[in-house]
């Protein structure tokens, strides 16, 4: 799936993107760790990986990132 990177902190490794219709997605550094990545600008698109369970234990309905990584053409 792709998106836009949204937010970044480079001390934290966790940001969020913006899927093409708008919905915010939060990704935690595990995510960002399994792209391989070393930094992310805001605007950047990428490519994410999700696990579309549920995680009630985190009060989460929406998918879980599991990886962000740059889209490349």
């Amino acid at each position: 799936m792709q998106a836009t990177a949204y937010t970044w902190d480079p001390a934290t490794r966790a940001g969020s993107v913006l899927l093409d219709d708008g919905t915010p997605l939060e990704f935690d550094a595990g995510a960002f760790d399994a792209g391989g990545l070393r930094l992310l600008r805001p605007g950047q698109r990428v490519r994410i990986e999700t696990d579309p369970r549920e995680d009630r234990a985190a009060g989460r309905v929406a998918p879980r990132i599991t990886l962000v990584t740059l889209q490349t053409f």
